[in-house]
């Protein structure tokens, strides 16, 4: 990218009024998200019609899936604010050896794991909650997601790049495409070919693969603004410590959702299949409701860490206040239309099981009464972690799924039976908001003090 387009981006970043830039930027990454979720709910869709068991494999397979997706985030999120910053403090050079050691470590990560999941994926799967009527069908959900695992990883990884800089609809291209392929490969291989639950795995793999192509694609042919070089590879740990550091929160936030989710399969599985089948069903649902809001606020998160990068704090401010208010509008409507179509929604996966329809339509509402308490959240967290603050947002990112989830899943299906499996997640979301509220009011406040003692807000763009 030349001079002069790096100019006119920096000038888009710092001086484009922040409700119709984060609008600009959320659109793209509310679509990214809402696709990306289809990839999993796609799946949950045409499986559950092979039963309810193989309903319940699609459950245990997306502990996972988050894995990945824990891997991928955490360092795309971690090198993607770091990056930003340095874009923002217009100290390109650095942004580029940053998402180049960024993506080498991914690769890393990526093959071990595919390594290690392969090698012991009967016990993975017994360890994840299958039962012995899911595993058939969970083992052969599981390889081809592992054997697609480093391209999945490098996916999220680069969207999360091209987000960074505030170029999320590379980033769309890339992932609508390979979600709009999922749904269209997704009947033909379990149903026409005959592969069943493997089918859909060959599917999500095959689709992750042509986003992986598309979104290399803008790195090699110049359309981000840093470059994926292997000699810009650091070699210094210090950097590879720094983006882990930086990313933790979206590595709490999304690796404790790998164990949430086994936790929650392990507690259901005490009550059955359908119960299983029920859970996996809802929260895909809550997921995809879910990934608006996490759609938006990724939005808003580049002009927050380019902005701080620029020490324009008062847009910092503006942009989170904007941000939460509008987040929670957003989730209060989508909790709305989930709570009252609930029925309609279950029954399009399993309508012919009274079990998980019974299950399942109470699970999803319940859980849709918490929804709106995430916009506060959302934003809370993915603001502390675009500025810096690594450890107030990791705190934050592990309550939902990890500080409160945990402890209640283990303790309220003991008390309550499965009344106490649905209302783990919807309980934690209630004290996660309390804690938000907190640090909410501590970094806002914070930002007024850098406001003052700054007068950079003032000044033109360079």
């Amino acid at each position: 990218m030349d001079e002069a387009k790096r100019l006119e981006h920096y000038r888009k970043m710092t001086e484009t009024p922040v409700p119709r830039l984060i609008g600009r930027l959320a659109v793209p990454t509310i679509i990214s998200m809402l696709v990306s979720s289809i990839y999993n709910t796609a799946d949950t869709f045409f499986v559950s019609q092979l039963g309810t068991s193989a309903a319940g494999a699609v459950g245990i397979v997306f502990s996972i899936m988050a894995i990945i997706q824990a891997i991928g985030f955490t360092i795309g999120m971690g090198a993607g604010n770091i990056l930003s910053r340095e874009l923002g403090a217009r100290k390109d050079e650095d942004a580029t050896v940053t998402a180049s050691s960024g993506f080498a470590l991914a690769v890393l990560l990526s093959v071990l794991l595919s390594v290690f999941g392969i090698a012991f994926q009967p016990q993975l799967m017994r360890l994840l909650g299958a039962t012995e009527t899911i595993l058939p069908y969970a083992e052969a959900y599981a390889t081809y997601i592992f054997f697609g695992c480093p391209v999945m990883c490098c996916s999220f990884v680069m969207n999360n790049y091209l987000r960074a800089e505030g170029k999320a609809v590379y980033g769309m291209v890339g992932i609508t495409s390979g979600g709009l392929l999922n749904v269209v490969l997704d009947p033909i291989f379990i149903f026409t070919l005959g592969f069943g639950t493997a089918g859909a795995a060959m599917a999500t793999a095959i689709s992750q693969l042509i986003s992986f192509l598309i979104l290399l694609s803008f790195f090699i042919r110049g359309k981000s603004s840093v470059r994926i070089n292997i000699r810009k590879i650091s070699l210094h740990s210090s950097m590879y410590f720094r983006i882990i550091f930086i990313g933790l929160p979206t590595l709490a936030r999304q690796g404790l959702a790998s164990i949430a989710s086994v936790s929650l399969n392990v507690a259901a599985a005490a009550f059955g299949d359908a119960a299983v089948a029920a859970m996996s069903i809802s929260g895909r649902i809550t997921m995809f409701a879910f990934s608006a809001m996490l759609g938006f606020g990724q939005g808003y998160q580049p002009v927050a860490s380019f902005n701080y990068g620029a020490r324009k704090f008062r847009r910092v401010r503006e942009a989170t206040k904007f941000t939460a208010i509008t987040g929670t509008v957003i989730m209060l409507f989508t909790s709305l239309v989930c709570f009252i179509f609930a029925p309609a929604i279950i029954a399009s996966f399993r309508g012919d099981d009274a079990a998980v329809m019974s299950m399942g339509v109470k699970a999803l509402q319940i859980q849709m009464l918490m929804m709106p308490l995430t916009g506060l959240v959302t934003a809370t967290n993915m603001g502390l972690q675009s500025t810096g603050r690594a450890v107030p947002a990791t705190i934050l990112s592990m309550a939902r799924q990890g500080i409160f989830f945990i402890p209640l899943i283990a303790i309220l299906p003991r008390l309550i039976g499965m009344d106490g499996v649905i209302a783990a997640q919807p309980v934690s979301d209630a004290l996660s908001f309390l804690m938000a509220i907190c640090l909410y009011a501590s970094f806002m406040k914070d930002l007024r003090r850098k406001e003052k003692g700054s007068g950079t807000d003032n000044l033109p763009a360079v």
